[in-house]
């Protein structure tokens, strides 16, 4: 493999920044890194899966994947600016998927905090969020973390591209920072688009462990709830983590293919 460039070795060890002191350009080659890692790491589904990330203070205006791009293709350049309070948006050319329109845009209207929204369809989480109990159970750190702050949402009222569900769904993830969705998906929250991406890439590990402890058929033996709260307290003490991590992924990015950056 080809070595990594200096610039690359630099961007892995770049001190973290916060979503709201990055210029657009940034917050796009980040989304954009992110949907190419979420192919990497099989979090997809087809072409039907959206990820955003806000620009303005307020929330509202964000960027999201153009209509029916594959995760693995998407540049930086093309994602598309939106604004939540814009009701012609589906009258657009360049209009986004359905779906993505009501699910992202009611969160980023509602919801000014919501700096990165990630929602896909993860192998082992669909598996386990179609259980009659898909509660992540303590069985290590990893499934620990989602221990006591995950909104189970059972509620599912119709489509994804129905206005209404995009507004139960804000209103649901509103204060919650990971949902898993009832016969969905799950969507993740975050204050960048590292902190999200870290999020989600944690989740689909626990559901991961999860559902190959089930699988065994033996019982389980999860931490008690002590310990378990002891071990998701940890996780918020490794805020810088999930930066780090991003920064080393997106050297991976450019050391095999930075077209995401255009």
């Amino acid at each position: 493999m080809a070595e990594l460039d200096q610039t690359a070795a630099m961007t892995a060890i770049d001190a973290p920044v916060t979503l709201e002191e990055l210029d657009e350009a940034q917050i796009r080659v980040d989304l954009a890194a992110a949907f190419r890692l979420a192919a990497r790491f099989d979090l997809h589904e087809s072409v039907a899966n959206h990820f955003s990330a806000a620009v303005s203070p307020d929330g509202k205006r964000f960027l999201c994947n153009p209509k029916w791009r594959h995760f693995s293709l998407v540049r930086a350049s093309e994602l598309v600016l939106l604004d939540a309070d814009d009701p012609s948006t589906m009258d657009r050319p360049d209009a986004p998927d359905p779906s993505a329109w009501c699910i992202h845009g009611a969160v980023h209207q509602r919801i000014s905090t919501a700096r990165a929204v990630l929602h896909c369809h993860p192998p082992y989480a669909s598996a386990l969020i179609g259980l009659e109990d898909p509660t992540i159970p303590p069985l290590d750190q990893a499934t620990a973390r989602f221990w006591g702050r995950t909104y189970y949402d059972f509620e599912m009222g119709g489509p994804p591209d129905d206005p209404a569900e995009g507004a139960r769904v804000a209103e649901a993830i509103e204060g919650h920072s990971v949902m898993m969705m009832g016969n969905h998906g799950v969507t993740v929250v975050g204050e960048t688009v590292a902190h999200a991406f870290e999020e989600l890439y944690f989740l689909e590990r626990a559901c991961r462990t999860t559902v190959l402890a089930l699988g065994t058929g033996r019982p389980l033996r999860p931490m008690d709830d002590e310990l378990a709260d002891s071990v998701a307290r940890m996780w918020t003490r490794f805020t810088d983590q999930g930066p780090a991590h991003f920064a080393e992924l997106k050297a991976i990015l450019d050391r095999d293919d930075p077209s995401y950056r255009d």
